[in-house]
């Protein structure tokens, strides 16, 4: 009888040590579904030009689109980018962009768009990533109130505090997505 338990008990552990094999083969496939990449070559051009880790665009078309093209938000926001078209408009001008905004649902136009104005946050907010990501949600003006602010910011560079609910969140979301994208792929 003991020799039956101390089968059973063997076949119980091999058969939890298949399992535990499979689920950690299978973890990146469901992540992968979960965080899905697409335009991965436009992604990479526009970040290479525009001197931007991929996996932040990455991140941020996650946070902001799902990567779904045609998205559009309550503000007015439009494409992979969620970009206004307040803003479009002022990067197609202000960086001397050959296109136009009324492609700007089109992945090539609207990645090339929002990584050259998250390239010039970067820059204005002296590389600070978060502080840039911020500025891109809440906008620039808030940002510059906010880091003049002591009780949002002690050095006047990067954001202690981040007053609006919803920014805070986004930063903390394009952030966890830059990690998971980075590790995905």
């Amino acid at each position: 009888m003991i020799i039956v338990s101390k089968r059973k008990f063997l076949s119980k552990i091999l058969i939890l040590l298949i399992c535990i094999i499979i689920a950690f083969f299978a973890v990146t496939p469901i992540k992968k579904l979960i965080y899905p990449l697409k335009h991965q070559d436009i992604i990479t051009k526009y970040s290479e030009q525009y001197q931007l880790d991929p996996y932040l665009v990455m991140g941020v078309i996650s946070s902001e689109s799902r990567f779904v093209e045609a998205a559009n938000s309550h503000k007015g926001a439009m494409g992979l980018m969620q970009l206004t078209e307040e803003t479009a408009t002022w990067c197609i001008e202000h960086f001397k962009l050959d296109v136009s905004i009324e492609d700007v649902y089109k992945p090539d136009v609207n990645i090339r768009i929002g990584c050259a104005y998250m390239s010039y946050l970067i820059e204005v907010f002296d590389g600070e990533t978060g502080t840039a990501i911020a500025a891109y949600n809440a906008g620039q003006g808030n940002v510059k109130n906010w880091l003049s602010d002591k009780r949002y910011s002690d050095d006047g560079k990067t954001l202690d505090v981040i007053p609006f609910d919803e920014t805070k969140e986004y930063v903390e979301k394009v952030m966890k997505r830059h990690e998971i994208y980075k590790d995905l792929y």
